[in-house]
């Protein structure tokens, strides 16, 4: 099985995972919308890097845009949790 099968399931389980957190009541609100902030910025990953190619692209693209990801990341989670009540 190629390497894009296997992200593309993944990619499958982790939208199935966020569906299930939103509409569980296992954990708080604040909690499962943090964790399923954090699942959509790993899809954010695998997405860059195997489906747009970044996983073999200049080190200095690569960095850029893993850089991008924990930046937005930080200020989405940041945003909600200091709006959150």
């Amino acid at each position: 099985m190629s390497r894009i099968t296997v992200v593309w399931a993944l990619l499958v389980l982790a939208t199935l995972a966020s569906f299930t957190l939103r509409h569980g009541a296992a954990m708080g609100f604040r909690s499962a919308t943090v964790a399923i902030l954090v699942i959509a910025l790993i899809k954010v990953r695998y997405v860059m890097l195997d489906f747009m190619e970044l996983r073999f692209a200049p080190r200095a693209l690569r960095m850029l845009s893993e850089g991008w990801i924990v930046l937005v990341g930080s200020i989405l989670v940041s945003l909600f949790l200091g709006n959150a009540q």
